[in-house]
């Protein structure tokens, strides 16, 4: 972060590192406005430069040790990308735990995180968690619209719990990063993706896919990724008092409807344009939600039991995920 001399007129520049391409909605639309309503409420005291694409080096998994080092001032990543090092964070991104939909799921997360997850990132300064609209499966060339569907299907997973996850459900989970499924299921590498609507268009996913599955609105998600806007504790610390205030202001759940509202936005815009393409688009609900979700509870007593042998009182975890998305009578 770089400082001018004169604490009157201090200004600072914010590097902001993340791992899709700058064309990306996290960057266009979220993170660029707000870094625009942060230099305006500032007087142009403070400025954004932004390393989309892994810019600044290492791997999506890494990025949060660029903002715990300074490397990054700020950066935009899943946790889960960054296996084990956000246990309790994982119970999000269970079944059957977040609402659809990146307002709701944002809204749930952040709640979740003030009563349960500051001491997992104490170690920076959090300025936003939330929700990737909940897991969605995008096949080639099979129709996937019921828990049999899944059987031996190659597919992406963009976390350990949704491979957890998709293991349990009879197909074979791909570790990788978005920029790279596009071209493994053109190539055969893997059948499909779990990935958000939301990484379509950036990865032109849609260009290799024609199937679509999705959770009903009314239920819970099968599974999620959690996504952090991560900033390095010293950097935060250096700003002068009036910088920080603005900053605090334009964070926390502020910021965490802001992603949610633009999520929203591209899901609808998203879905939209692959079913005017002619490509299939099914809602896991009824009977078929059921199956899939009951053949799902070993994953979470799974996680229940390896999290607790780590010192995690995960039950009691458990059961207030849980609560974020109780499920209609």
């Amino acid at each position: 972060m770089a400082s001018a001399t004169a604490h009157a007129a201090e200004t600072v520049t914010l590097k902001i590192a993340h791992f899709l391409p700058g064309v990306a909605q996290v960057q266009r639309q979220v993170l660029e406005p707000w870094c625009e309503d942060l230099g305006r409420e500032s007087g142009g005291r403070i400025r954004c430069q932004f390393y989309p694409a892994l810019q600044l080096g290492g791997t999506a998994a890494q990025l949060v040790d660029l903002a715990r080092n300074g490397v990054a001032d700020i950066v935009w990543t899943a946790p889960g990308y960054s296996t084990g090092r956000f246990p309790k964070t994982e119970v999000l991104e269970l079944p059957g735990m977040l609402p659809v939909g990146g307002l709701a799921g944002g809204r749930a997360i952040w709640t979740f995180y003030q009563a349960h997850l500051q001491d997992e990132y104490a170690a920076y300064k959090l300025l936003a968690l939330h929700g990737d609209g909940g897991m969605t499966i995008h096949t080639a060339n099979r129709q996937v619209a019921k828990a049999a569907d899944f059987a031996g299907l190659k597919l992406r997973a963009p976390n350990r719990t949704i491979a957890r996850t998709l293991t349990e459900l009879g197909a074979t989970p791909v570790a990788m990063p978005p920029a790279q499924m596009t071209e493994a299921i053109s190539k055969g590498v893997v059948d499909g993706a779990s990935a958000v609507w939301e990484v379509i268009g950036p990865t032109k996913l849609d260009e290799v896919t024609r199937f679509h599955l999705e959770t009903s609105p009314d239920e819970p998600v099968l599974g999620a990724t959690v996504l952090a806007l991560m900033m390095n504790r010293k950097s935060f610390d250096a700003m002068p008092a009036d910088l920080k205030a603005i900053l605090e202001k334009n964070s926390g759940m502020v910021l965490v409807e802001r992603f949610g509202r633009a999520w929203d936005a591209t899901i609808t815009a998203t879905r939209d344009k692959v079913k005017a393409q002619g490509q299939a688009v099914t809602v896991l609900s009824g009977s078929a939600y059921d199956e899939v979700l009951k053949k799902l509870e070993p994953v979470t007593a799974e996680w229940i039991a390896q999290a607790s042998a780590k010192g995690i009182d995960a039950a009691p975890l458990a059961a207030a995920a849980r609560q974020l998305a109780p499920r209609p009578n």
